[in-house]
């Protein structure tokens, strides 16, 4: 194993000429809230990079129309609805993988799920909400994979570093835990700490999927327990133009 990089380590981007089925071709990989965010712009990154890309989500019409719009675009992409938060559901998801592709090589989960109150005013009902999206469903998968795919990579991209309240330092310092010490059950697990949330924008969101597609790539298997900040450029704010009477 290599040694742990610091948070500050920059990751090696995909040369932007790269064509489809250079990079990850052959490979099928996974990826959570594949419908929305960060989830969209990862999945398309790894289409376009040749991996057969399997949509995991809740939302059986937006997986089936972002799976719809990646073989539009030349890739191969299914959709599975799933609630990760619930092992069994990511343990039938995985299953029904296997039955069509006959392997999982990996799986980017989205652990970023944000807080709508601050953490003087957060129920407790919205913290097991965030602990079963975040922390939780993070365990469950890599127990699952360690039990049932021990080969199988898996990739984290966890709460934002620009979300402030107390609450978000319990859920990152587990999941960074977990990511940090699975090497001792010979787990390939990473962490990315995007700057801010999903702008919807790929170009903007671009450097998160750069990362994403170099710790996938077949020649970093050795790169695990990494907990790497992504900086990322600042999403323009839209300037409402207001309207005078002549």
């Amino acid at each position: 194993m290599l040694e742990n990089m610091t948070q500050q380590t920059p990751i090696a981007a995909v040369p932007a000429h790269t064509t489809v089925g250079e990079v990850l071709a052959g490979q099928v990989i996974a990826v959570t809230g594949a419908d929305q965010g960060y989830g969209r712009t990862i999945s398309a990154a790894l289409a376009r990079a040749g991996a057969s890309v399997v949509l995991i989500g809740s939302n059986s019409e937006t997986l089936a129309a972002a799976a719809s719009q990646l073989e539009h675009a030349g890739g191969a992409a299914i959709p599975i609805k799933a609630d990760v938060g619930v092992p069994l559901d990511w343990l039938s998801a995985q299953t029904r993988i296997l039955d069509i592709y006959g392997a999982l090589h990996g799986i980017v989960h989205l652990a970023d799920k944000r807080a709508h109150a601050e953490f003087t005013m957060l129920s407790e009902n919205e913290w097991m909400d965030l602990f079963n999206c975040n922390v939780k469903s993070s365990v469950a998968i890599a127990q699952i994979i360690r039990r049932r795919l021990p080969g199988t990579w898996l990739t984290l991209i966890g709460p934002h570093t620009d979300e402030r309240g107390l609450h978000v330092h319990p859920q990152r310092g587990a999941i960074q835990g977990l990511v940090q010490n699975a090497h001792r059950e010979d787990l390939r697990l990473n962490l990315l700490l995007p700057s801010r949330a999903s702008s919807n924008d790929d170009t903007l969101d671009r450097p998160l999927s750069n990362a994403v597609l170099a710790l996938a790539a077949p020649g970093m298997a050795p790169l695990r327990g990494n907990v790497i900040e992504v900086p990322l450029p600042p999403v323009p704010k839209i300037r409402v133009q207001e309207d005078y009477p002549l």
